[in-house]
C-alpha cells in the first residue's frame, strides 16, 4: 500500500466536511484507468473535492483489478501534483475477499452491498466489514433498501428490483453495524434513464435523516435533474452527501470516440492518443459540469482540509 498522502481522505473524513461546509461530494466512476485522469483533473480545476469509485461488477465487465485501479489511482494523484481532497472508493461489493483486496491496495472506503438479504443478515454482513475495515482505518458505506436498475444495460450492481429504505430500519440498521455512510433507496436508480424516469421521494429522505445522523448516499446520480440534486443536497436538516455519478462519464468517452459498445479497459488502454486525448478532454468536461452546474462543490476544497 503506498504512503498516505495528506489529501487522501477516508469517507468518514470526506463526508464529515462535507456536512460541515453544506455540499456534496460526487463520487465519480472513471470504469477504464486511463479515464482516472480527467477525473482528477476536473477536480483539481475546480478546487473540488472529489471520490474516485469502481465496483466489483466493473472489475468483471472491464478487465480491471483492484490492485492496477488503485495504482493507476496512486500514480496519477503523483503525476498530476493532486492537492485537492480526495477519496478511493470500492463501490457495491457483495464478496468479503474483493474488500479485502481493495483495503491491501489501498482503498480507503469500501462499500459492502448486502441489501438483497434479509435485514437481520445485512446487519451482520456489513458489521463484520465494519470491524475489519476500521481496524485497517478505512471507512464502509453500505446500503438498505434496494437500489434498482434504469435498464439492463447498467453493471453497476445485479439488481434489477427497487425497495425503498424504511426510515425505522435505517436506525436498527446504523446504530448495530456502525457504517459510516448510507446509501438510501428513494427513487433513484443505476445507469440511464430510458424507461423509468427518477423521482426523488424527499418525505422519505426527510424521515431516513430524521432517525440516523450518519452521511447519506444517493445512487444512481446520471440523470438526475439538477434541481432535484440541489434539493435533496439542502434538504432542512441535512440531506445527501454523496452522489454517484458513472454511466454519464462513460457515455462521454464513448461518444467522443465514435463507439455505442464498451470496452473493455486493455483495449482502452491501448487507444492511440489522437483518438483517447480527445474523449478524455470530453470525460473532464462532463467531470467538470456536474462539479459545477450539477453539485456545486467547486471552491470548497480549502474548507476539507485537515
Amino acid at each position: 500500500m503506498p504512503t498516505k498522502a495528506a489529501n487522501l481522505l477516508t469517507l468518514r473524513e470526506m463526508l464529515a466536511a462535507a456536512r460541515r461546509v453544506g455540499c456534496a461530494v460526487g463520487s465519480f466512476a472513471p470504469r477504464y484507468t486511463p479515464v482516472i485522469a480527467p477525473v482528477l483533473r476536473a477536480g483539481q480545476r475546480t478546487d473540488s473535492p472529489l471520490i474516485v469509485q469502481i465496483s466489483q461488477n466493473e472489475f468483471g465487465w472491464y478487465q480491471v483489478s483492484a490492485d492496477e485501479f488503485a495504482a493507476a489511482f496512486f500514480d496519477e494523484l503523483e503525476r498530476q501534483a493532486i492537492t485537492v481532497p480526495v477519496t478511493l472508493h470500492l463501490d457495491h461489493t457483495r464478496d468479503f475477499g474483493v474488500i479485502q483486496q481493495a483495503i491491501a491496495a489501498g482503498f480507503t472506503s469500501v462499500m459492502i452491498d448486502a441489501s438483497d438479504r434479509p435485514l437481520d443478515e445485512n446487519i451482520a454482513i456489513t458489521r463484520q466489514v465494519v470491524e475489519y475495515a476500521h481496524a485497517h482505518g478505512v471507512s464502509v458505506e453500505a446500503e438498505l433498501g434496494r437500489i434498482g436498475k434504469a435498464s439492463d444495460e447498467n453493471i453497476e450492481t445485479d439488481d434489477d428490483t427497487e425497495l425503498f429504505t424504511d426510515p425505522r430500519e435505517a436506525r436498527r440498521f446504523v446504530d448495530e453495524t456502525g457504517v459510516d455512510a448510507l446509501a438510501v433507496s428513494i427513487g433513484t436508480v443505476h445507469g440511464v434513464y430510458k424507461v423509468k424516469q427518477p423521482r426523488i421521494d424527499f418525505d422519505r429522505l426527510r424521515a431516513i435523516r430524521a432517525e440516523t445522523p450518519v452521511p447519506l448516499v444517493l445512487h444512481g446520480g446520471s440523470g438526475v435533474p439538477p434541481d432535484a440534486i440541489q434539493r435533496a443536497i439542502h434538504l432542512p436538516g441535512g440531506g445527501v452527501t454523496k452522489i454517484n455519478i458513472a454511466t454519464d462519464l462513460e457515455n462521454a468517452l464513448l461518444a467522443a470516440l465514435g463507439r455505442e459498445q464498451r470496452m473493455l479497459n486493455p483495449e482502452c488502454k491501448a487507444l492511440p492518443p489522437e483518438q483517447l486525448g480527445p474523449a478524455l478532454d470530453a470525460v473532464e468536461q462532463t467531470v467538470t459540469e456536474k462539479i459545477v452546474h450539477f453539485l456545486h462543490s467547486h471552491g470548497y476544497a480549502k474548507e476539507f482540509a485537515r
